[in-house]
């Protein structure tokens, strides 16, 4: 199978993920599809981060109209071992030998994985899929030779489909998504009361709104 697993804070899911969830999925001729909450992420301040079951329910109620979707939770039940390479390494495990992964992550994450822990054990155990920002250059300077000579740039190829046939290692930079969301903005528009309708799917702004999950 081909399994793509999108990990990130989530807080919340928002129109965004689900499309660039679907694009993936589409693109990559994807079988399954894992949406995967952080517990905590490493490279950010707990304290700003909402609680972990909260944005688990959200990713849920996001993600109920695609059946090829699941949302794991690999890293919510594994507190102690955050990092994405051990996450990789876990998914690889409860999979067959044969299956091919691609790990999807966002520009801004990309531009940080040399800083991440492990970095050439989660190519060694998958694919990467980028997924860029409207107006967002995604620079690939930081990249040692020995990773930067793995990308493959398919920005700019509009509706084509990414005939990929590797079964790691490989960083293929996209931007089939243009919807520009910020999960800053709309936890800040939730906490003043503000309307998020349209940046969220509707059942996540449903459950916002009735939990208070933002106001804080």
């Amino acid at each position: 199978m081909r399994i793509g697993a999108y990990g990130g804070t989530f807080d919340p899911i928002h129109c965004g993920h689900v499309e660039v969830a679907r694009e993936a999925a589409r693109r990559f001729e994807l079988d399954r599809l894992l949406i995967i909450p952080a517990h905590r992420p490493p490279h950010k301040d707990p304290s700003s981060v909402s609680n972990t079951y909260h944005r688990y329910a959200m990713a849920v109620l996001g993600m109920l109209e695609d059946e090829y979707a699941t949302v794991s939770t690999v890293e919510v039940e594994a507190p102690d071992s955050p990092y994405t390479f051990e996450t990789v390494e876990r998914l690889r495990a409860a999979f067959e030998p044969r299956d091919t992964f691609f790990f999807i992550m966002g520009a801004d994450s990309f531009e940080e994985l040399m800083s991440w822990r492990e970095p050439e054990r989660i190519l060694q155990g998958c694919n990467l899929i980028v997924a860029a920002r409207p107006g967002y250059d995604v620079a690939t300077s930081h990249l040692p030779v020995t990773i930067s000579t793995r990308v493959v740039d398919l920005r700019g190829r509009g509706g084509e489909a990414a005939k990929t046939t590797a079964p790691r290692g490989e960083i293929y930079l996209t931007d089939y998504v243009i919807k520009d969301i910020s999960s800053t903005e709309i936890r800040k528009r939730a906490r003043e009361g503000g309307d998020i309708e349209g940046l969220v799917p509707p059942l996540v702004a449903n459950y916002i709104s009735r939990y208070g999950v933002y106001r804080r």
